[in-house]
């Protein structure tokens, strides 16, 4: 008998923020009778991963909820959450999800680690209104040595990080592509994309860092899974 094929994905949701302009824990905040971490476990919890999905964020408070990765190098932004995140995983390709990013659909992340897949990318960022979301992205393991020796040399900006990793990495015997892509292309190519939420494409990346942000999605609620 053919053995099953074994997940090539790991999960993390990203928070690690200090939420200073929410004015609260913007992890722990509720929404729909969960918080929004839960929120986006849940979401993670729906793909095919290798493990259960854990929680990149210095701090331990959160372990109830999932398990959690501390920051190699605290103090440096989510460019450290994900050098720890894919030092702790032990599978190639690696999908983040923002805390702070409740309406994005889960099968918005299931079709972009079926195309991480397809690819073989070791960057795969989708791009909206010409905006990255490089903190809701797949990530290759083999990105972990370009992260680490950025963030020892004070570079904390993921995209930069990322974009600088095109030049050395695509010079490598493992050559791979850097896929950004632009998700309102992308869906006029594949309406499937546009079942996934009726909400707007711009809406999936609605990003709740203030009262007012958190306010502004409205009655969106059932469109959190």
């Amino acid at each position: 008998m053919k053995d099953p094929v074994q997940p090539v994905a790991e999960g993390f949701v990203l928070a690690g923020g200090r939420s200073t302009r929410m004015g609260q824990d913007k992890a722990l905040l509720p929404w729909g009778g969960r918080t929004l971490l839960e929120v986006a476990l849940d979401k993670l919890r729906a793909l095919p991963l290798a493990t259960a999905p854990r929680i990149a964020a210095a701090r331990s408070d959160l372990s109830p909820h999932a398990g959690v990765i501390a920051d190699l190098h605290p103090g440096c932004g989510p460019l450290s959450g994900i050098e720890a995140a894919l030092a702790a995983s032990s599978r190639p390709l690696n999908v983040f999800l923002p805390v702070d990013v409740p309406l994005l659909p889960a099968q918005f992340l299931l079709w972009m680690l079926q195309r991480a897949e397809t690819t073989g990318a070791l960057v795969t960022v989708p791009r909206i209104n010409g905006w990255p979301q490089a903190l809701c992205a797949v990530y290759h393991r083999d990105l972990l040595g370009h992260i680490s020796a950025s963030l020892v040399a004070g570079d904390y900006k993921v995209m930069h990080v990322v974009n600088s990793a095109a030049g050395p990495l695509s010079q490598s015997p493992r050559s791979r592509s850097m896929d950004v892509f632009d998700v309102e292309l992308v869906a006029s190519a594949n309406p499937q994309l546009l079942a996934f939420s009726p909400l707007p494409l711009y809406r999936w990346f609605h990003n709740c860092n203030t009262p007012a942000d958190m306010a502004a999605m409205g009655n969106a609620l059932v469109w959190t899974q």
